[in-house]
C-alpha cells in the first residue's frame, strides 16, 4: 500500500463547493408531481440550474459524476451522460454514473474532490438522480434473483436480510422504543415544515413548473396517530430467523420513496479565485467505511469516527450534521454511538420528512448542509450516509469566508 508523504499532502489542492442545487422532492408514485418527468430530464433540470446560477461555461467542465441506484430501464446506459446531453451541454463534456447505494451521489462528490485535489480535474459536477415512481426500487433484481451468491456461507448462515429487518435489528440492539422512533419521525416532518414555511430552502431549490416545494412533508402528526400505524417489516420468515425482535418500525418511521435530483459544482480553490467564483465550503475530509451487512445500515458510525480522525476534529467541533434517515433507528443509533448533539442533526428535516430519492440523496443532503452552514455561519459540517451492503460515506465540510 502506497504511503502519502507529508510533502505530497501539502501539494494536494484545496477543493471547494461553488454552488449546490436540488429539485423539490416529489412522491415516488404514479400520482407524484414529478412522476411525469423522465429521470434523465429530471437530472438535467438540476444541471441546467447549476450552470445558470454560477454563470460557468459548461464547456469547461472536466467531468460529470452522477449517482443513481437502480440503473435499469430509463435509468440505464449511463444516465449521467444522457442528462448532460439533455441539459444542452456540449458533447465534449463527459459523464459517468456510480452506484454506492444510497450514498451514490455523496460518493460522486468524493470522486470529484479526489480528482481535483490530485490535479486530474479543475471543474467537476457531482450529482445524483432517482425517479422511484418510474423505476421502482428493486426492479434491477427481480423476485427470485440471488444477488448475494457465495455469501451464503458460515459468515452469514441466515443470509443478508432486507434493509427493513436490518433497521429492526438496530432498534433492538440500541433499545430504541417504538415511542422514541415515532418521536424522531415527527421531528423530521416538523423540522421540514418549519424550514419550508421560513423559506430556508429558497437558495437550494430549483422550482419546477410541476412542483415548487417538497411534496412529502406531513405536518401535524401526533404520537397517537403514529401509534395507530402497523409495523411493516414483520413476516413469517423474518420472525423465524429473528424471534427476539418485537417489530417497531412503521411506514411513518421509515423514509419515503421519492423522485428528485441534485447537483454540486466543485472546483479547485485556485480555479475559483482565478475565475471569480465564490465558494461556499471546502471539502475538508472524506472517508468511506464498511460494517456488518446483516445490520446493513450501521457503517455510518465507523465512517463518522474515521472522517473525524482524518480531519483532526472532535464531534463537538461540528456545528451541523446531515445524517441519513433511511429509518428512524439509524440516526438514533448513530447519535448514541458518536455523542453528537441531537439539536445539530438534520435541523431542516431528513429523509423521513422530506423523502429519500436514493441516488440523489447524498447530493441532496450536501446541498442542504452547505446552504445551512452559510446561513448560520457554521464553520464545520458533517454528512454521513447509511448504504446498502453495510457501507457508508462521511464528509467534513468547512465554511469558506
Amino acid at each position: 500500500m502506497a504511503v502519502i508523504e507529508p510533502e505530497e499532502l501539502r501539494s494536494m489542492r484545496d477543493v471547494v463547493v461553488v454552488e449546490a442545487v436540488r429539485t423539490p422532492i416529489g412522491k415516488g408514485r404514479a400520482s407524484g408531481a414529478l412522476a411525469g418527468i423522465h429521470p434523465a430530464d429530471l437530472l438535467a433540470r438540476s444541471l441546467t440550474a447549476l450552470v445558470e446560477r454560477t454563470g460557468i461555461d459548461p464547456a469547461v467542465i472536466d467531468d460529470v459524476i452522477a449517482g443513481c441506484v437502480t440503473q435499469i430501464g430509463e435509468q440505464a446506459v449511463n444516465i449521467g451522460r444522457t442528462a448532460v446531453l439533455g441539459a444542452g451541454f456540449p458533447e465534449s463534456v463527459p459523464a459517468t454514473t456510480v452506484d454506492r447505494q444510497c450514498g451514490s451521489s455523496q460518493q460522486a462528490v468524493h470522486f470529484a474532490a479526489q480528482g481535483i485535489a490530485a490535479g486530474a480535474y479543475d471543474v467537476v459536477v457531482a450529482c445524483g438522480v432517482e425517479s422511484m415512481s418510474r423505476v421502482p426500487m428493486g426492479s434491477d433484481f427481480p423476485e427470485g434473483t440471488d444477488v448475494y451468491g457465495s455469501l451464503h456461507d458460515a459468515r452469514y448462515p441466515d443470509g443478508i436480510p432486507h434493509q427493513g429487518v436490518g433497521a429492526e435489528l438496530i432498534a433492538a440492539k440500541w433499545d430504541l422504543s417504538r415511542t422514541r422512533l415515532d418521536e424522531f419521525a415527527l421531528r423530521s416532518h416538523a423540522n421540514a415544515q418549519r424550514a419550508t414555511d421560513a423559506g430556508l430552502f429558497a437558495d437550494e431549490l430549483v422550482a419546477l413548473p410541476e412542483l415548487d416545494r417538497d411534496e412529502g412533508i406531513r405536518p401535524g402528526g401526533t404520537l397517537e396517530s403514529m401509534g395507530g400505524l402497523k409495523t411493516v417489516f414483520r413476516d413469517p420468515a423474518a420472525e423465524k430467523l429473528y424471534p427476539h425482535l418485537d417489530w417497531r418500525l412503521t411506514a411513518g418511521s421509515s423514509s419515503q420513496i421519492s423522485d428528485a435530483s441534485a447537483a454540486i459544482l466543485l472546483t479547485s480553490a485556485e480555479y475559483a479565485e482565478r475565475n471569480g467564483l465564490r465558494p461556499i465550503a471546502r471539502v475538508h475530509s472524506a472517508a468511506v467505511a464498511g460494517d456488518d451487512p446483516v445490520f446493513r445500515l450501521t457503517a455510518l458510525i465507523p465512517a463518522t469516527h474515521k472522517v473525524l480522525a482524518r480531519a483532526g476534529l472532535s464531534i463537538d467541533e461540528i456545528g451541523l450534521f446531515e445524517v441519513s434517515e433511511a429509518f428512524a433507528s439509524v440516526p438514533l443509533a448513530w447519535q448514541a454511538e458518536t455523542g453528537a448533539d441531537p439539536e445539530r442533526v438534520n435541523v431542516n428535516g431528513g429523509a423521513i420528512g422530506l423523502g429519500h430519492p436514493v441516488g440523489a440523496s447524498g447530493a441532496r443532503l450536501m446541498t442542504t448542509l452547505v446552504h445551512e452552514m452559510r446561513r448560520r455561519g457554521v464553520r464545520y459540517g458533517l454528512q454521513a450516509m447509511c448504504e446498502g451492503g453495510g457501507l457508508s460515506n462521511a464528509t467534513v465540510l468547512e465554511l469558506v469566508d
